[in-house]
Formats: C-alpha cells, sequence, structure tokens
C-alpha cells in the first residue's frame, strides 16, 4: 500500500542550520496512461493511471540569494512558484533558481507539476525546511485532478489514484507497483504540436459529453483485474493490451475536443505502423501530442525504431527510448566546485 499523507522523499533530509552552497534537485517525466471514471456517480472522478519514466527530466539548482532570480528555460514559471514556495515554507523569498534541463511544456508529461515541486524541494533543503510533496503541491496548485505526477515525484513506479472527490485535495493514492526493469517505453514526440492546457482545457472538460457509467465500470475493472497484475507478473503483452483498451476507450470519449483519438496526426501515424508490427500498449500521455508505445526489452525497442525510421517518419516527429523510473525525485547538496564561480559571473 502506498501512503496517502504527505511523505518526505527517500533520502531527504532537513538541512543543517549552515546551510549548503547549492542544492540540486532532479526530477523525472510522468505518462498519463488514462482516466478510469470520468462519469463521478459514486461521488469521486477521474482516477489516473500514471508511469515515471527516465527522460525527459527536470534539472534544477537552487542557491542562495538576497531576491528570487531564476535563470534557464521557463524562468517566469519557476519565479512563480518559488514566490509561492516561499509562503508555503514560510521562509523569505529569495534564492538563485537555475532551470539546467526541463520537460517539454504541454506536451503531455507532467512538466508544470514537477517543475513546481522542485522548486519547493530544492528551497525546502537549502533554508533547513521539513518538504511534504503533498502538502506542496496543494500549496502550489497541483495535483487537483490528478494524483499521478505527484506520486512519481515522490516515489516513481506505476501508481494509481483514487479520482477527485468533493474536496479540492490531490486524489488519494491508491497503489504502487515498480516498472519492469527489462521493459522499455518508446516515447513518440510531435515538435509541431501542443496539447491543450490552462483555459483550452478547462474548457474541453466541460464541454465533454456525459461518461457512461457501464465505460468506467469496465475500465476500473481493467485495470485492477489485467493491466495492474500485468505489471506485477511482468507480462508485457497482457499490459500492453490493457493500457491500448484503456486508451481506446478514453481517448474516444475526448476526441471532440482533440480532433481524434490521438491529438496529433502525425503520432497517430506512427502508433498505427507500431501495432500493424504487434506492439499492442500504444497510447498518447494525457492530452498529448506526445504518444508511447510499451516494449518488453531494450533489443526490441531498437529494433523498432530502426524499422519506423527505415519506412520514414514525418519531418515533426522524434523517437526515444526510456525506461520506467522506480524512484522518485533526488534531492541532494550539488558537489559541483564550478557553481559558486559560475552562478557569480
Amino acid at each position: 500500500m502506498y501512503q496517502q499523507k504527505g511523505t518526505a522523499l527517500p533520502g531527504f533530509e532537513a538541512a543543517s542550520p549552515a546551510n549548503p552552497a547549492s542544492i540540486r534537485v532532479t526530477a523525472c517525466a510522468r505518462l498519463h496512461l488514462g482516466f478510469l471514471d470520468l462519469n463521478g456517480g459514486l461521488g469521486r472522478r477521474f482516477g489516473s493511471l500514471g508511469l515515471a519514466v527516465s527522460q525527459p527530466a527536470v534539472d534544477l539548482v537552487v542557491s542562495d540569494a538576497d531576491r528570487l532570480i531564476a535563470e534557464g528555460e521557463e524562468a517566469e514559471r519557476v519565479l512563480r512558484y518559488a514566490e509561492a514556495a516561499a509562503l508555503h515554507l514560510n521562509v523569505e523569498p529569495r534564492g538563485h533558481f537555475r532551470l539546467r534541463r526541463s520537460i517539454i511544456p504541454h506536451a503531455g508529461l507532467g512538466s508544470g507539476t514537477q517543475i513546481a515541486l522542485a522548486v519547493a524541494a530544492g528551497l525546502a533543503r537549502l533554508r533547513g525546511r521539513p518538504f511534504r510533496a503533498r502538502d506542496a503541491a496543494e500549496a502550489l496548485d497541483r495535483g487537483n485532478r490528478s494524483s499521478a505526477g505527484l506520486a512519481t515525484f515522490e516515489r516513481g513506479g506505476l501508481v494509481l489514484d483514487g479520482g477527485r472527490g468533493e474536496d479540492d485535495c490531490a486524489p488519494p493514492v491508491l497503489a504502487r507497483l515498480p516498472f519492469p526493469e527489462d521493459w522499455r517505453v518508446l516515447l513518440v514526440f510531435d515538435n509541431s504540436a501542443h496539447g491543450l492546457h490552462g483555459e483550452a482545457e478547462v474548457s474541453a472538460f466541460r464541454q465533454l459529453p456525459p461518461f457512461p457509467a457501464e465505460a468506467a465500470a469496465h475500465l476500473c475493472r481493467l485495470t485492477l483485474m489485467r493491466i495492474l497484475p500485468a505489471a506485477a507478473n511482468q507480462d508485457v503483452g497482457a499490459f500492453g493490451a490493457g493500457v491500448a483498451e484503456l486508451q481506446r476507450v478514453v481517448g474516444d470519449h475526448f476526441a471532440s475536443a482533440q480532433g481524434g483519438r490521438f491529438t496529433s496526426p502525425f503520432v497517430t501515424e506512427v502508433l498505427a505502423a507500431c501495432e500493424r508490427r504487434g506492439f499492442a500498449g500504444i497510447g498518447q500521455s494525457s492530452w498529448g501530442p506526445t504518444g508511447f508505445v510499451i516494449v518488453g526489452s531494450d533489443s526490441e525497442a531498437r529494433r523498432l525504431v530502426a524499422e519506423l525510421k527505415t519506412d520514414g517518419l514525418p519531418s515533426s516527429i522524434r523517437l526515444e527510448i526510456v525506461r520506467g523510473r522506480n524512484q522518485g525525485a533526488q534531492v541532494r547538496i550539488n558537489r559541483d566546485p564550478t557553481l559558486k564561480r559560475r552562478l557569480a559571473s
């Protein structure tokens, strides 16, 4: 079972009063494999299945400063999260946040939640404050609809949450399983598209047709009796088939909002080519456009990529083979001896 209350990250300890020079936080992307219950007839809505993957990742360095400073990609968003995190932690709003690497925004990979929690965790470690990911997520307005990103930040792996109730709290996490080490995930990026976000996403949810209770019951049973057991038994065929069925039902429900089962027609084309080759576990993460293919081994994944490239790919498509990630974010003292000089220059 998974602890539902906010937990300290593994290996995370409060800093000593003598604050370290800098803190480095790394947090990886998550795939949102689908919602279980968009009907909500039992009092809880959504319910998410998510998976932490090894790449892409947030790489953030936090050091002391006399004010709030951010550099790198998405500096404006980092500053906004830093202000909210300082208020939540009850510390002075100051610090230098250097985002060395980030997760592609609006690609269905949970970049907002990972950046927000990385900022809060780094600031907490720098200032010697205890850090609870769930509490920080609430303060930074993350995880309201799904706890997949929150749970993967904490512990990684394959996670299932119980959906949102009548309160505004992040959904409780019901299960967490390790993703088999031998399996791979082929990510299919479309650099010419992005998924719905912000007000457009809120509007899309409002305009969706009612979700049948029978379909919700089917997906809940599918997840509990096929997808999770297949992951536990390392049965990639059953796991992939279960995820593909979840994607089919949910993707078709969202088709009116995103232009089809999947957002990008180019990603759709690549996923169809993978399916024709016998790879059942295809889908789109969240609103996309990023697609994925579950593959049983690294060698299979490499062969698949080679075949797809031989057949020819749309110019905007990029493929990347990644692993599942079975640990949460890392928060540690930065040992780079040149950092202080470089930040001062």
